[in-house]
């Protein structure tokens, strides 16, 4: 009897350890799935607040008009440069929507409205969309698979069937460029000042970008290009400064037969419309010469 009560006590022993164990594997599971994603618990609410609050109605319409009503509801939403670079360690999916850049829009507006159509509206659907858009082949695998050129993005984003690069297709003249600017400027970015990893594979991503023709429109022929825009088309415009593609983007909004540009402005630090005419938004900077045109792919 004492003997079978020492073997019911060491049974007992094995499963608590089982338990145990399977508790402690099941939370480290967590802390590596969560050490992902970096979102404090405002930011989270806030989409999904965000996620509920869409009009079941706007499922009907077509995805660049969702686009367009998915950017009004962001307006004054305050510009924060530099969302995506919060730590200097492994690369996290940054879920940002208090505080936008104007990648960050493009990439937020675009999510949403891709979840409308899907008729989708949890966080976990959100953040699949997210990673999806904003990394290489839609798979964070480190800080060089972030699509940090807006060229590779949209060209990333073209082979995942998301958007399409009108820009050549209407008429656009090639864009003979080389991409460089983050390695010739390695110390700018933390995560590859003392990274050599991050630094040597950031080269091998700029060089297969210089493998493409790309192609853009000159800031003075842009009005001759407005019949051909449509509103929710996604706007890289073009950079002067060496080794750099894209100085910003945003996207098109159409108006009483203008065409303006839907963004988060840098100068005015909010999401806000162009008060001029896209053309002319361009002809002020002449650090820009120029855009590229994305046009987004329906969601079926």
């Amino acid at each position: 009897m004492q003997f079978k009560n020492k073997s019911v006590t060491l049974i007992y022993s094995v499963l608590i350890v089982i338990l145990i164990s399977g508790t402690v594997f099941s939370s480290s599971q967590n802390r590596v799935r969560l050490s992902s994603v970096l979102a404090d618990d405002y930011e989270i609410m806030k989409c999904k607040k965000k996620l509920a609050s869409f009009d079941v109605s706007l499922r009907q319409l077509p995805l660049n008009e969702v686009i367009a009503e998915v950017g009004k509801t962001f307006m004054g939403t305050p510009y924060v440069a530099g969302t995506l670079d919060q730590n200097s360690g492994s690369e996290t999916v940054v879920v940002s929507i208090t505080g936008l850049d104007c990648v960050t829009f493009v990439e937020n507006c675009l999510i949403f409205s891709r979840l409308i159509k899907e008729g989708k509206a949890n966080f976990d659907d959100y953040m699949k969309e997210l990673e999806k858009i904003r990394y290489r082949n839609g798979i964070n695998e480190g800080y060089s698979s972030r699509l940090h050129y807006f060229t590779d993005w949209i060209y990333d984003n073209e082979q995942k069937g998301i958007v399409n690069d009108i820009t050549k297709e209407i008429g656009g003249t090639e864009y003979p460029k080389t991409i460089n600017f983050m390695t010739t400027h390695r110390g700018s970015y933390s995560q590859m000042k003392h990274d050599d990893d991050n630094y040597s594979k950031m080269i091998d991503v700029e060089n297969q970008i210089n493998t493409r023709k790309q192609y853009y429109i000159p800031k003075e022929q842009i009005s001759e290009f407005y019949d051909k825009m449509q509103t929710g088309d996604i706007v890289g415009l073009t950079s002067a400064l060496d080794g750099l593609d894209i100085a910003h983007t945003g996207f098109v909004y159409k108006e009483g037969g203008r065409t303006f540009l839907m963004h988060a402005s840098l100068k005015n630090k909010q999401v806000e419309i162009s008060s001029s005419e896209l053309m002319d938004y361009l002809m002020s900077n002449p650090k820009q010469t120029g855009i590229v045109i994305a046009r987004v792919t329906d969601v079926k």
